[in-house]
């Protein structure tokens, strides 16, 4: 069975599974680039080995979604007929939406005089990418290129770009929930280190007389 990349919500309070969203197709290149976070950064060379905390971990993807195939047995896939890849394309673009309903309580809230109101927290979104990479994430980019309609307009091919920012014990409270799964993702790079095949100073053409300050 092909394992499948995506993204699931989950309550941040209670940890429950609010909603899974698969891709379709598992992207051909994810690009990951992770910024250090180091205390010497500002000049103070005594600080140069120090690190303040994870580096900033972004995530960017393209994934397609075609509904071609699916409008061969239009019997068998009736959504699809009437909606297209609509329902597809809401999953994704609802992560970067506020609930409506939380919307229209912010907005009762503010006509009954109410100042200070609360931003809307969104659900906990963990990418998901096997199971060695499960991470906490904040969505920071999605653009959507329609690229084919059937005769009612609804969107039938589709390819979104998704960028996502690691979210760290640095971004969220030591005792949230996504603090919990971060380092429980940070554990796991931890142990795979332990099975990748060390090196040897031979290997680099230098023995460990090289490391010996001279004069030494």
């Amino acid at each position: 069975m092909l394992t499948k990349a995506g993204l699931v919500l989950l309550n941040p309070v209670t940890g429950a599974v609010l909603r899974v969203i698969t891709l379709q197709y598992n992207p051909e290149t994810l690009t990951r680039t992770l910024q250090v976070q180091g205390a010497g950064q500002g000049g103070d060379r005594s600080e140069a080995l120090r690190l303040t905390g994870p580096p900033i971990e972004s995530y960017k993807l393209d994934a397609e979604i075609d509904a071609t195939d699916q409008l061969e047995f239009p019997d068998q896939h009736q959504a699809t007929v009437e909606h297209g890849i609509f329902p597809q394309l809401a999953a994704l673009e609802t992560l970067v939406y506020p609930p409506g309903d939380r919307l229209q309580e912010n907005g009762r809230l503010a006509a009954a005089g109410i100042f200070e109101i609360a931003p809307v927290e969104a659900p906990l979104t963990m990418f998901v990418w096997s199971r060695h990479r499960v991470v906490p994430v904040r969505v920071t980019e999605l653009s959507v290129a329609e690229e084919f309609f059937d005769a009612a307009l609804n969107p039938i091919r589709a390819k979104v770009s998704l960028g996502f920012q690691a979210l760290s014990v640095n971004d969220l409270p030591f005792e949230h929930r996504g603090s919990s799964l971060y380092m429980a993702h940070q554990r796991r790079l931890e142990r795979l280190v332990r099975l990748a095949r060390g090196g040897d100073l031979s290997d680099l053409g230098i023995t460990a007389a090289a490391f010996e300050p001279p004069g030494g």
